[in-house]
């Protein structure tokens, strides 16, 4: 089995390296030598340091080595939309197999590529593409098919995860905590696609789409960063019994008429610490999928690094190897349920509101009057001076209310009418509750 291999950074020099030292054990997997056929880079002249590998095979024609006679499997790590879906769309059409671990470009338009794989008979695997080694795509996709998913709530994003987890754990504030995960190597130079969000919306759609059998693009997920969760917050969530993670959630539902859609969102939410992705920690990662006959799983692990995204790249190479020495070709994509993706506003969630208020009496009874207005049911209210100040002073004092389950839409809109009440003098913080605080 000969196999090109696009892009040789962190993950495809690991790649690399395993092919290398796992030789003997992968061919027998199989049932024959993988081999390289090439490796197409950016650069000839960088630097990669001990690579075990032929220097002769590097190249800078991606395409002219997809096209290869000799090429069996392509493998992707490059990233990124274009120019790499031209790649895969040839590969795919030419009956090729690939594996990859974009996750923008199958959040984007994994459409295209499974189109290209069904017209070239070719398997597309992408296990590397959420949540790194985590064995968790293919139990969606083939283990869980003959059951009914109802919903799956992750943690997907390693960056994130550790910034929120230091906040929890130090007290420190967004900035600071950013500094640390950047100083240790967990965040980019440039943080964005992490903590605004943008990667755990693209593995959300992954997700969503595996997990109820039809395309769910990247635009389709709503999306909300971690970067204007502060430390009050999370001193307000340890007070509820609670922490702060970024989740990616995508869940069954029914909309007005009826007819059953799917809603996907990111966003940070508080959860109790009974919760079980209360206690992910650090940079890992863990998604918890709830199904009708198996109930709840949980899958936990490493979802990031070089070794632990090669380690599931490799996976994928040795079934799609064995397939193609078998003359078979793995399941189709399973699009046939076809939902609706259900807008944000009607999904249905809790709020956690703080709220900076002049400290008269009415003030909660006129704050109740615009959630009872919104059809908004509270379910705790705690108030208390802000600090400084002197209770009945008509100072300013802390007020938070969580509410019951509503649309967020009507949550949203309830919060807008609070910034324009006078009594209000700041909306301080808001935050979906997740999991039966």
């Amino acid at each position: 089995m000969r196999l090109a291999l696009l892009g040789c950074g962190t993950v495809g020099g690991e790649v690399v390296r395993l092919l290398h030292e796992q030789s003997a054990d992968l061919a027998a997997r199989v049932g024959a030598p993988l081999e390289l056929a090439g490796i197409a880079v950016r650069r000839l002249g960088r630097d990669r340091g001990e690579l075990p590998v032929d220097p002769s095979l590097f190249t800078t024609d991606p395409l002219g080595l997809i096209k290869r006679d000799d090429v069996d499997v392509v493998v992707e790590v490059v990233g990124g939309i274009e120019p790499a879906r031209g790649w895969l769309v040839e590969a795919l059409r030419a009956g090729k197999s690939v594996v990859t671990a974009n996750k923008a470009l199958l959040a984007e338009d994994g459409g295209a590529l499974h189109d290209a794989a069904a017209e070239g008979g070719a398997d597309l695997y992408y296990e590397a593409a959420v949540a790194g080694a985590i064995p968790l795509l293919r139990p969606l996709r083939e283990s869980l098919h003959g059951d009914r998913i109802t919903r799956v709530t992750g943690i997907v994003n390693g960056t994130t995860n550790f910034i929120l987890s230091a906040m929890d754990a130090t007290g420190a504030g967004f900035a600071e905590a950013l500094e640390e995960a950047t100083e240790l190597g967990y965040a980019e130079a440039d943080p964005t696609a992490d903590v605004e969000g943008f990667d755990a919306a693209a593995k959300a759609a992954i997700l969503a789409s595996l997990a109820f059998h039809t395309r769910v693009n990247a635009a389709d997920v709503h999306r909300e960063g971690i970067t204007e969760v502060t430390a009050a917050d999370v001193a307000s969530a340890k007070a509820m019994g609670c922490t702060i993670k970024l989740l990616c959630i995508a869940a069954r539902g029914v909309d007005a008429a009826g007819r059953e859609t799917v809603n996907v969102r990111v966003h940070p939410a508080m959860i109790p610490l009974n919760h079980p992705l209360a206690g992910v920690g650090d940079a890992f990662n863990a998604v918890f999928v709830e199904a009708e006959a198996a109930g709840q799983l949980m899958f936990y692990g490493r979802g990031a690094g070089g070794a632990p995204t090669a380690s599931a790249v490799l996976g994928d190479v040795v079934a799609v190897a064995r397939n193609r020495l078998a003359g078979v070709r793995a399941a189709s994509e399973s699009a046939y349920a076809d939902l609706s993706v259900r807008p944000m506003g009607e999904a249905l969630t809790r709020y956690h509101v703080s709220l900076d208020v002049a400290d008269r009496p009415g003030v909660l009874a006129a704050v109740a009057g615009v959630f009872a207005r919104h059809g908004v049911s509270i379910a705790t209210v705690r108030q208390g001076p802000a600090e400084g100040s002197t209770p009945g002073s008509g100072a300013d004092a802390d007020l938070v209310i969580v509410t019951h389950v509503a649309p967020d839409a009507a949550l949203a809109a309830t919060v807008s009418e609070l910034r324009a009440l006078d009594i209000v003098r700041s909306v301080t913080s808001v935050l979906r509750v997740e999991g039966g605080v």
